[in-house]
């Protein structure tokens, strides 16, 4: 499936419905490591290390040589974090109650 096919908003708006229906953290994980490769289960883990850190006001560079990361990814992640209504500083909020 290519980004531009509509089947790729239907298919992540319906996984989005499922994962947020389920209210057990641990299947939830169970299953994202079932659904990923072990490489994209790190990426994705190293991603919400990178927001986590960018929130608590780590230095980008910090960041790239912690988590061995790319700067453009830390980059993408900081101007995700500096938008209005962001999806990511809403998730953060939710991640501090």
């Amino acid at each position: 499936m290519n980004i531009d096919d509509p089947r790729v908003g239907e298919n992540l708006g319906e996984l989005s419905r499922t994962l947020a229906a389920v209210r057990e953290p641990e299947l939830i994980e169970s299953f994202l490591r079932c659904l990923l490769t072990p490489a994209e289960t790190a990426d994705v883990a190293a991603r919400w290390a990178l927001v986590k850190a960018l929130d608590d006001g780590q230095p980008q560079r910090e960041i790239a040589k912690n988590l061995g990361i790319s700067l453009c990814k830390i980059t993408r992640g900081s101007r995700e974090l500096k938008k209005e209504n962001s999806a990511f500083r809403r998730i953060m909020g939710m991640n501090k109650k």
